[in-house]
């Protein structure tokens, strides 16, 4: 395996600017974000540190190369060129999936099989066999052509970074783990803070804003796929554990509250954060959001609350932001960060937000609204 190597890490669209900027701080080299993706370089300690430690990244891929193709021709020998043996034993699995947009090659099947073709007859030469059992660590080959390039990826992490290990269970129509953990730096998330989420559901903006209030890795309860491969040994993966360990504050004051009007979210979110290992810094009730109020010195109000396509009740919604724009009363120290796709939602919570950002909730265009002025 190369000492360094080009890796890659799929986002959000929105996010692709703090997902540089956590990269640069965990001294990744020549970080350059793009769309919807950053890229950067690193070597096998920095694929376990960036899986490890990535609170706003989809997954890690290490990208063998791009290139040019407006044939299955040029596809295969593009592929069949790279240096697979160098990842890829003689017993791994590598099964091969992708998209393709803008391209000539349109295609997605006959890429793949093209992809998976070339990769064979590249080991074949290489391992003399003609045959290859798949049986050993697994190595996902992703494939993307954007207008005619093709960029050559393994996938590093497995299952989504999003899967934290913490959320087995969820109730309808659960934030995304990395895009509630975007919200609770764009709210600017202190560490002796205080965070308040009145719809908390199965609590994952409760729990991601102490994870990062506390500075916990979020990969620290899971597995990735390259901790199988080849030249990713234990050691490596286990010093990166420590070095993350070691950067945890566990004495920072932080404290989060939870309220839903369901009796069994706030069961959930309870049983998350035992799970997530922050328990001791969250508080959950039952309670409506006409019960609101913002005690305390200062605190930051995170919420994802429920809108038309969740809700099948335009209106419904509609009423929740008017409630809303009444209990979350402007005052000086308090700020609140507000997802919504709702195009009305300003004119509904009666102010017009004092810093809007766009950013994706899955497939859903959201718009993340914050007030903080008093």
């Amino acid at each position: 395996m190369e000492d360094t190597f080009k890796l890659v890490v799929p986002c959000l669209l929105g996010v692709e600017g703090l997902v540089g900027d956590e990269l640069r701080h965990m001294d990744a080299q020549n970080v350059e974000p793009q769309n919807g993706r950053v890229l950067f370089d690193g070597d096998a300690a920095m694929l376990a540190r960036a899986n490890l430690c990535s609170r706003y990244g989809e997954r890690v891929l290490v990208q063998l190369g791009s290139f040019r193709a407006l044939s299955f021709e040029e596809l295969f020998q593009g592929v069949k060129a790279l240096p697979w043996e160098r990842w890829i034993g003689k017993n791994d699995a590598f099964p091969v999936k992708g998209s393709s947009l803008n391209s000539k090659l349109a295609s997605v099947p006959d890429c793949q099989s093209i992809i998976k073709k070339a990769i064979v007859e590249r080991l074949k030469q290489k391992y003399h066999v003609n045959w290859f059992e798949e049986t050993g660590a697994l190595y996902q080959v992703q494939f993307l052509l954007m207008k005619d390039v093709v960029s050559i990826m393994i996938d590093t992490s497995g299952a989504g970074l999003h899967k934290r290990g913490y959320r087995a269970n969820a109730t309808d129509a659960p934030i995304k783990e990395t895009l509630a953990a975007a919200m609770a730096y764009l709210s600017r998330v202190r560490s002796d803070g205080v965070v308040v989420d009145p719809f908390c559901g199965s609590g994952t903006i409760l729990i991601e804003s102490a994870l990062y209030a506390m500075n916990i890795a979020p990969g620290l309860r899971r597995h990735f796929a390259a901790e199988r491969w080849e030249g990713m040994g234990p050691e490596i993966w286990q010093r990166e554990k420590e070095r993350a360990q070691d950067l945890v504050r566990r004495d920072t004051g932080f404290t989060c509250y939870g309220y839903d009007i369901d009796g069994a979210a706030i069961s959930l979110t309870l049983e998350n954060a035992k799970k997530a290992g922050v328990i001791s810094c969250l508080r959950a009730e039952k309670r409506d959001i006409t019960a609101f109020r913002p005690a305390g010195e200062r605190g930051n109000v995170i919420c994802n609350p429920p809108y038309g396509e969740r809700l099948l009740d335009l209106k419904e919604a509609e009423d929740i932001y008017r409630t809303m724009g009444t209990v979350f009363a402007p005052k000086q120290k308090w700020s609140y960060t507000i997802i919504s796709p709702d195009e009305t939602f300003e004119d509904c919570y009666g102010r017009k937000a004092d810093r809007r950002r766009k950013l994706y909730n899955g497939m859903i265009k959201c718009q993340i609204y914050m007030y903080y002025k008093s």
